[in-house]
């Protein structure tokens, strides 16, 4: 109960004399309507403050959390802006010896005020490519399929690292390409394999494994190049990570290409093309193979009917409800909905958008059934199947 109205005062200083005169806290306390626990505070305040103590004491906090937090943001921020590469911990640390006598928070939580500033970028994660292995097919005949892969990287003699981008017909071993590249990057590799379609057309499929530029995080592991190819009418296999077995033509290929050419390597990446366009031409036209009867795989192999196209025309979806094109940033517009993201890979190329029911749409790319939008939340739920 709190104190009597008439004036505090005065009865907290007759409570006061009456405590000292050596009555009970218990029964003052009961006498004059208050809880033992404010009798006792209100005696620890006369004893520290004296008659002073009897007045209101202020409800003001003694300390402001807010402006002593902004004092800190505004210290950090400007430590941060002077040294934009320093992290929480450096921070807290130089902080602690510019101002010893402040209070500074942990390194986390300053690292959570560099993020809600938009100061801190999320590390990036080394994702790995997504596994999307599709059935294999045995060619019987040349160009049914194809082999595609980068050899293991090497050092060449000036210590630059060359990575040999290798294509070879499946059912004659003939070696399409052999080509000493800086790395693994979808331009270089798309290039490489436009003079290969120039002078021996298009197979039927092409088969690889899961990694880069062959595969991606994306939906079903689509990459760039992926679908490039699929956009010229190539069917595409991928082996099932952890077996290079099932690629195993091209692998033993692979065993003999490092051993002719790479011990030693060449100097530059101009000799070591020399070595590659020679073992090439050792390996289709004189090297004798045992699959082929003791024939070389020039014997055997015949060019593509197929030609690669000057151009490819935008896709078309007649039978279906709508058609939009993927943005380069990998979304599209869809009335009504807004922005979706589809993926990079698809960028500059038209899908088609299916309504299945009221909220639901199928997304299709060529003849690939690849999910299910949701207009209420925009997100694409992933169909399970595969690129064939």
């Amino acid at each position: 109960m709190p104190w009597r109205e008439s004036d505090k005062v005065t009865e907290r200083m007759k409570f006061m004399a009456r405590l000292s005169d050596g009555e009970r806290m218990t029964d003052l306390c009961k006498e004059f309507g208050i809880s033992r626990q404010a009798g006792y505070k209100l005696r620890a305040r006369y004893e520290r403050d004296g008659a002073c103590a009897m007045r209101d004491a202020s409800r003001r906090p003694r300390s402001s959390p807010q402006r002593t937090l902004k004092t800190v943001m505004s210290e950090v921020l400007r430590l941060r802006k002077k040294r934009p590469t320093w992290g929480p911990k450096k921070l807290k640390a130089r902080l602690h010896d510019l101002h010893p006598e402040g209070s500074w928070p942990a390194a986390s939580t300053i690292g959570a005020m560099l993020k809600d500033e938009g100061l801190v970028k999320g590390r990036s994660r080394n994702r790995r490519s997504k596994a999307t292995p599709t059935p294999l097919r045995n060619a019987t005949a040349p160009n049914e399929l194809w082999c595609m892969d980068y050899k293991g990287e090497f050092r060449l003699g000036n210590r630059q690292y060359c990575y040999p981008l290798t294509v070879t017909d499946q059912r004659s071993r003939f070696l399409l390409a052999c080509e000493a590249l800086e790395g693994t990057r979808t331009g270089p590799t798309q290039e490489a394999f436009l003079e290969v379609f120039r002078e021996y057309g298009l197979p039927s499929a092409i088969r690889s494994d899961n990694g880069a530029p062959f595969a991606s995080t994306g939906r079903m592991g689509l990459s760039k190049l992926a679908v490039w190819l699929m956009r010229l009418g190539i069917e595409l296999e991928r082996i099932v990570p952890g077996h290079p077995e099932q690629n195993g033509r091209h692998e033993r290929m692979h065993l003999t290409l490092k051993q002719d050419t790479t011990r030693p390597a060449g100097n530059n990446f101009l000799q070591q093309q020399e070595k590659f366009d020679v073992f090439r031409q050792v390996f289709n036209e004189e090297r004798p193979h045992e699959a082929l009867s003791m024939k070389p795989p020039s014997s055997v192999y015949q060019v593509s009917e197929r030609r690669l196209p000057e151009e490819l025309e935008p896709l078309q979806y007649p039978l279906h409800d709508h058609t939009r094109p993927v943005a380069q940033n990998g979304s599209l517009h869809l009335i009504g909905v807004g922005h979706v993201y589809i993926g990079a890979a698809l960028a500059g190329e038209n899908i088609d958008l299916r309504q299945l029911e009221e909220g639901t749409w199928l997304v299709t790319f060529m003849d690939l059934d690849f999910g299910y939008l949701d207009t209420e939340t925009r997100k694409i739920i992933d169909r399970p199947t595969t690129l064939n």
